[in-house]
């Protein structure tokens, strides 16, 4: 009995230094630290320009359900000068003439973030943020879009990371 107690509690700690933590520390993402100096901030003001998107039509109709709209747009900062990352996903047509499903990857100076969500084709959205990568690791959060034109040729984000 001594001996099985003995090897259990030896596969306990070697599943802790080689996980690289200890009984007292958290295992999830929201405990990864961010190296000093490099942390990802905690809002974001982005423009995406819609320069790279096409609708893939499941049947003859311009607007059916399943339809695809894949995308991958160019991310600048707020002043809409310089170019910071890019916007690449997808959006698929979940009820017709009013809603669509989308799933993208914003990459970003130091990581990226992964969003999800429904996209009304009449006013804002609000998306979650439901991870990242790099600076951005573990991240969790909102973004609201918002169409800056009325022919939908650009989009302010709005970030909010928690």
């Amino acid at each position: 009995m001594q001996k099985v107690f003995l090897r259990l509690l030896f596969a306990a700690a070697l599943v802790l230094a080689l996980s690289g933590t200890t009984g007292s520390q958290a295992a999830g993402p929201e405990s990864r630290a961010v190296p000093s100096g490099s942390q990802a901030p905690r809002s974001l003001r982005l423009v995406e320009r819609a320069t790279g998107e096409t609708v893939i039509h499941r049947t003859a109709s311009n607007d059916a359900l399943g339809d695809l709209l894949v995308f991958a747009n160019p991310l600048y900062d707020a002043a809409n000068v310089s170019q910071v990352g890019t916007s690449r996903g997808s959006c698929t047509r979940v009820e017709v003439g009013h809603w669509w499903d989308c799933h993208w990857t914003m990459a970003l100076a130091g990581g990226a973030l992964l969003v999800a969500g429904p996209y009304p084709d009449e006013g804002d959205a609000a998306f979650g943020i439901v991870g990242g990568t790099g600076h951005y690791a573990g991240a969790r959060g909102t973004i609201t879009v918002h169409a800056r034109d009325t022919a939908h040729q650009s989009y302010d984000f709005v970030i909010a990371l928690q």
